[in-house]
C-alpha cells in the first residue's frame, strides 16, 4: 500500500473525515480481509471486469432461444408502437403497452425509450424473433454487470484519482465479490429472461451512467471542494434518461445526492448529532454545512429532480393509474393500521427474495399474499426481523466511530432504499403486490451490504477458509438457481406452473395456467384451472369470462350464460364477456336478449369489429339482411382485414342474388386482403354463377393452391367444369373432393349425375 502515499495521487476526495491516509488503510484492511476468497491474479480491473461478464452471461445464457411470455404478448407482440407504419413521434405519447397516456384505461407507464428499443429490435429481426430480444437482454445484464465493478469499488474505496486524472481502485476484492454477487442474483431472472425486463435492465444502466458521471464531476480539480458542472448536468441528464426508460431511473440523483454529501463532503452524522444534543456552539463551524459548492450542487439536483418529474406528470396527462384491489388489495384496506403493517410485511418479503431467492413467482397478486389484519397474525415476526436488522444496521451507519464503516453502511443502505421507495406505496398506490423486477437496483445495495459483511466476518474469526467456501457456495448455488429459473421463463406453460408451488393461492396463476391450456387446445384440464380461479377469486371476471367461452364452445350454454352474466354484473364494462353473453343468447334462440347485449358491448367499446361481425350473423339468423350488411360493413370498416365479416357479406349477398354487389364486394375484399383463400373461394362461386367462368377457374385454382386439402373447394371447382362442359376436369375434382370428404352428400349427388351424363355419352357414341 506504501504506492498510495505517493506525490502523483490528489487526495482531495478521500472517504475519510478525518485524513485520507487513515481511510486508505481501513479501506485496504477490510479488503485484505477478502484475500482468501480471490487471488490476486483476478483483481487487475481487465480481469476482474471480464470474470463478471463472463458469469453473468452464463447464468442467463439458456433463456437465450426462449418464447415471448406473459407480459412480452401485450408490450411487444400486440404493441402496434414497434411497427413501421406507426409514426416514431406516437411513442412518445403513448404508454408502454402502446396505449395512449390520455386513456383513462392507460396505466401511465411511460417508457418510450425502452420501447424504441423494441422497435429497432423489430425491425433489425425482420419481425418479432424471440432470440434477438432475448439476446440484447442477456447482453444488456451483462455490461451492467461489468459496470457494477466501477460502481462498487467507488462506493467502498471512495474517489481517489491520480494526478493524470485515472480513478484508483482502492477496494478490487470487494468490489469484485460485490459484482459477482449483483451479477448472479436469481431474483434478476425476471428481468433478464422477460424481454418487458429490459425497461429495467435499461433504467438501471442509465442509473449507474448517471452515478458514474457524478463521480467525475470531482476528478481533475486538485483544490478541494471544487466540481465540474458540465458533469453534474450529465448525470442530471442520464437520470432523465433512465426515468424514460422505467420510473424509478430517477431515484439515482437522490443517490448521487447521499453520495456527495457523505463522500464528498464528508458529513459526519455522529459528530452533527453529539453537538446538537450538547448545544455546542461549533455546530454552525461545520464544513459541510458552509460548503458552498456542495449547497450549489444540491441544488442542481433538486432542481432538476423537480423539473423532469414535473414534465413526467404532465405527460401523463389525466393523473396517476387507476388499480384494483386484486392489483394491491393492501392499499384498499380502509385502516391506517392495517395498511401499514401490510406494506410493512411486503418490505420484509422483499427482504427475503434478495436474501434467499428460492421462491420466485412471476406474479404475487390477487391472493397470493393475503392480508394481515391484526397483530396476531404469526406474519408479524417477519416485519419484525426486517426492523430489528434495519435499524441495528442504521444505528452502525449513523453511530458509530469507524468513520469508513458509517460510510459503507450508509452508501449500502440508500442503494438498497431509494430506488425501492417508487415501489413502496409511501408516495403513490402501485399496481402490484411484490415484483421482483423491482429488486433490480435495490440488489446492489444488498450485495454492497453483504460483502460488508463477509469482511468483517473475516476480520473476527479464524477459520478463514471456512468463509471462503461459504461464499463461494453462494456464488455456486445462485448461479445454479439463475441457470434453472432461466429454464422457467422460455416457455409460458414452465413459467406459470412453476407459480402453482410458489403462490398455490394466487388466482392469476390458475388462470394462466388455464390461458395456456386452452390455447394447446386442452379445453378439459383449462376448465378445471379456471373453476379453481373463480372459487379462489369470486370476482374474477376475466376467469369466468374464458370458462364461459369453452363452456359455450362444449355446448354447456346455460352455465355458460350464469357466468357471463355474473361477469358483466360485477363489472358492467366489460365488453368482451357482454359480447360473448350475447353469442350464447343467440344459440339460445333469446334473439332480443342477444341483441341488447350486442347493443351494451359496443356500447361500452364503441370500436368493436368482432361484436358488429356477431351481431350482423345475428340479424342474417333473424333474416334482417340489411341489418347484417350494415352490421358486417362496420366490421370492415373498423378492421378492414376481417375475413369473416367479408365473407359473410358475399355470401349473404351471393344467396339473395345479388350477384354484382357480392362482385363488387369480393373485388374490394381481395385488393385488402389479397392472398385470403376463402375470399378468393367466395368470388369465384359468384363469378361462376355469373358465367364468368375464365375468372371463377383461376380463383378456384389459386384457393385450392393455398389450401390444397379443403373438400368444398375441388366440389365447387367441379361444379364449375360440370356447368362449364369441361367434364374430365369435372370428374378429377368430384373424385379428389370426396377423397378428402367422403361423406359430403351434395358432392356425392353432383358426381352421380356427372357419371351418368357421361354413361348416356358413351352410349351415344357407341
Amino acid at each position: 500500500m506504501e504506492k498510495l502515499e505517493g506525490p502523483m495521487i490528489s487526495n482531495q476526495h478521500n472517504a475519510g473525515a478525518g485524513g485520507w491516509q487513515p481511510a486508505v488503510f481501513k479501506m485496504a484492511e477490510l479488503d485484505a480481509e477478502l484475500d482468501h476468497i480471490f487471488p490476486s491474479s483476478v483483481l487487475p480491473p481487465s480481469w476482474a471486469k471480464l470474470v463478471v461478464g463472463f458469469v453473468s452471461l452464463v447464468c442467463f445464457a439458456r433463456s437465450y432461444d426462449g418464447d415471448f411470455v406473459f407480459d412480452d404478448s401485450e408490450a411487444i407482440v400486440n404493441n402496434k408502437d414497434l411497427r413501421a407504419e406507426t409514426p416514431l413521434g406516437d411513442l412518445w405519447h403513448h404508454d408502454f403497452w402502446g396505449s395512449r397516456l390520455s386513456s383513462n384505461t392507460s396505466h401511465k407507464s411511460y417508457r418510450p425509450l425502452t420501447v424504441l428499443t423494441f422497435r429497432i429490435n423489430y425491425y433489425l429481426s425482420g419481425g418479432f424473433h424471440p432470440v434477438s430480444f432475448h439476446v440484447v437482454n442477456i447482453l444488456l445484464h451483462g455490461g451492467i454487470s461489468v459496470l457494477m465493478v466501477d460502481v462498487f469499488s467507488v462506493l467502498f474505496g471512495g474517489l481517489q484519482y491520480t494526478s493524470k486524472g485515472r480513478r484508483l481502485n482502492l477496494a478490487p476484492r470487494s468490489s469484485l465479490l460485490a459484482a459477482l454477487l449483483f451479477a448472479v442474483h436469481p431474483v434478476h431472472t425476471e428481468c433478464v429472461a422477460g424481454v418487458v425486463g429490459r425497461a429495467d435492465l435499461l433504467g438501471a444502466l442509465f442509473f449507474l451512467l448517471s452515478f458514474l458521471g457524478y463521480c467525475k464531476a470531482f476528478r481533475e480539480h486538485n483544490k478541494e471542494g471544487t466540481h465540474s458542472t458540465f458533469w453534474v448536468l450529465l448525470s442530471i441528464l442520464l437520470g432523465a434518461l433512465a426515468m424514460l426508460c422505467k420510473e424509478q431511473g430517477i431515484t439515482v440523483l437522490g443517490l448521487n445526492a447521499v453520495f456527495d454529501i457523505l463522500v464528498i463532503g464528508k458529513l459526519n452524522v455522529l459528530e452533527i448529532v453529539q453537538k446538537v444534543l450538547h448545544k455546542d456552539k461549533s455546530l454552525e463551524s461545520i464544513g459541510v454545512l458552509r460548503n458552498g459548492g456542495l449547497l450549489f450542487r444540491m441544488t442542481l439536483l433538486a432542481s432538476g429532480g423537480a423539473g423532469v418529474l414535473f414534465v413526467r406528470w404532465r405527460i401523463m396527462g389525466t393523473g396517476p393509474p387507476a388499480f384494483t384491489e386484486v392489483d394491491n388489495p393492501a392499499s384498499f384496506a380502509e385502516s391506517i393500521f392495517v395498511r401499514a403493517i401490510n406494506y410493512n410485511y411486503y418490505y420484509s418479503l422483499n427482504a427475503w427474495l434478495l436474501l434467499c431467492p428460492w421462491w420466485l413467482c412471476f406474479d404475487w397478486s390477487m391472493g397470493c399474499i393475503p392480508l394481515i389484519k391484526s397483530v396476531g397474525d404469526w406474519r408479524v415476526i417477519a416485519l419484525a426481523a426486517l426492523w430489528i436488522c434495519l435499524i441495528g444496521l442504521i444505528r452502525q451507519a449513523l453511530c458509530s466511530e469507524d468513520s469508513h464503516r458509517r460510510r459503507i453502511l450508509t452508501l449500502g443502505l440508500g442503494f438498497l432504499i431509494i430506488p425501492f421507495l417508487p415501489a413502496s406505496n409511501l408516495f403513490f398506490r402501485v399496481g402490484f403486490v411484490v415484483a421482483e423486477r423491482v429488486l433490480y437496483l435495490p440488489s446492489a445495495g444488498y450485495c454492497m451490504l453483504l460483502t460488508f459483511g463477509f469482511g468483517t466476518l473475516s476480520k473476527y474469526t479464524k477459520k478463514k477458509k471456512l468463509v471462503a467456501a461459504f461464499v463461494l457456495g453462494i456464488l455456486f448455488i445462485n448461479t445454479l438457481r439463475c441457470m434453472i429459473r432461466s429454464g422457467d421463463w422460455r416457455s409460458e406453460e414452465q413459467l406459470f406452473r412453476s407459480a402453482l408451488s410458489v403462490c398455490p393461492l394466487n388466482a392469476k396463476v390458475h388462470y394462466n395456467v388455464g390461458k395456456n391450456l386452452a390455447d394447446k387446445g386442452n379445453q378439459t384440464a383449462a376448465v378445471r384451472y379456471y373453476r379453481e380461479a373463480v372459487r379462489l377469486n369470486p370476482k374474477y371476471v376475466h376467469a369466468m369470462n374464458n370458462l364461459g367461452n369453452i363452456l359455450k364452445e362444449r355446448n354447456e350454454l346455460q352455465e355458460a350464460e350464469e357466468l357471463l352474466s355474473l361477469a358483466v354484473q360485477i363489472q358492467p364494462d366489460f365488453a368482451a364477456a357482454w359480447m360473448n353473453l350475447g353469442i350464447v343468447q343467440n344459440s339460445l334462440k333469446r334473439f332480443e336478449a342477444a341483441e341488447q347485449s350486442y347493443r351494451t358491448a359496443i356500447k361500452h367499446r364503441r370500436k368493436y369489429p368482432d361484436c358488429y361481425y356477431n351481431l350482423g350473423r345475428l340479424y342474417a339468423d333473424l333474416n334482417r339482411h340489411v341489418d347484417a350488411l350494415n352490421a358486417w360493413r362496420n366490421a370492415t370498416v373498423l378492421k378492414p382485414e376481417h375475413s369473416l365479416a367479408w365473407n359473410n357479406m358475399i355470401i349473404l349477398l351471393d344467396n339473395t342474388g345479388n350477384l354484382a354487389q357480392a362482385e363488387a364486394v369480393g373485388r374490394e375484399a381481395l385488393e385488402l386482403i389479397p392472398n385470403d383463400h376463402s375470399l378468393m373461394f367466395s368470388l369465384a362461386n359468384v363469378l361462376g354463377k355469373s358465367q364468368k367462368y375464365k375468372e371463377s377457374e383461376a380463383l378456384f385454382l389459386k384457393a385450392i393452391k393455398a389450401h390444397p386439402n379443403a373438400a368444398s373447394y375441388h366440389g365447387n371447382l367441379a361444379v364449375l367444369y360440370h356447368r362449364w362442359g369441361h367434364l374430365d376436369l369435372a370428374k378429377k375434382h368430384y373424385e379428389i373432393s370426396l377423397q378428402l370428404d367422403p361423406t359430403a352428400s351434395g358432392t356425392k349427388e353432383n358426381y352421380g349425375l356427372l357419371r351418368r351424363k357421361l354413361e348416356q355419352m358413351q352410349k351415344k357414341d357407341v
